[in-house]
């Protein structure tokens, strides 16, 4: 009896696998978010506040214009989610950053992801370590602009 190796799957098969992926992580991220009545957008900017964001920053990081983010913020701010401060090297930029308030709420979006939870569950350790490993090899080339 002869196995046969399975073909490596093409690029083509690996994009639409990950374009199918992020796209169900989206919705879910997008849902979640809506129950803390914030827009998918919003929810985004949260997400990426680690740390002080400059506004153009932020544009580049949702890839729209830089007018919009200024509603987006204003919306959050009002939230009392985020807060503007003037940059410490250079006073005529803002930056952006999450309040405790924000940090909680997107950390509880994050945490009711229950369908991305549960795929992941599915891995073991060794299984999420190699996933983990794979997609921050991949990032960086996927992120240059």
């Amino acid at each position: 009896m002869s196995e046969t190796a399975t073909p490596a799957p093409t690029k083509v098969q690996l994009l639409e696998l990950l374009a199918a992926i992020g796209t169900a992580q989206w919705r879910e991220f997008a849902a979640a978010a809506a129950q803390h009545g914030l827009t998918p957008t919003q929810a985004r900017v949260l997400a990426q506040l680690e740390g002080p964001v400059p506004m153009r920053g932020l544009a580049v990081l949702l890839v729209c214009d830089a007018s919009n983010v200024t509603g987006i913020v204003d919306r959050l701010e009002a939230r009392d989610l985020v807060r503007r401060e003037p940059d410490p090297n250079d006073r005529r930029v803002k930056n952006v950053v999450a309040t405790d308030a924000g940090r909680q709420v997107i950390r509880r979006v994050r945490e009711e992801m229950q369908a991305a939870h549960g795929a992941l569950d599915t891995l073991d350790e060794d299984e999420s370590a190699t996933l983990y490993a794979l997609l921050a090899r991949l990032r960086p080339s996927m992120e240059k602009g």
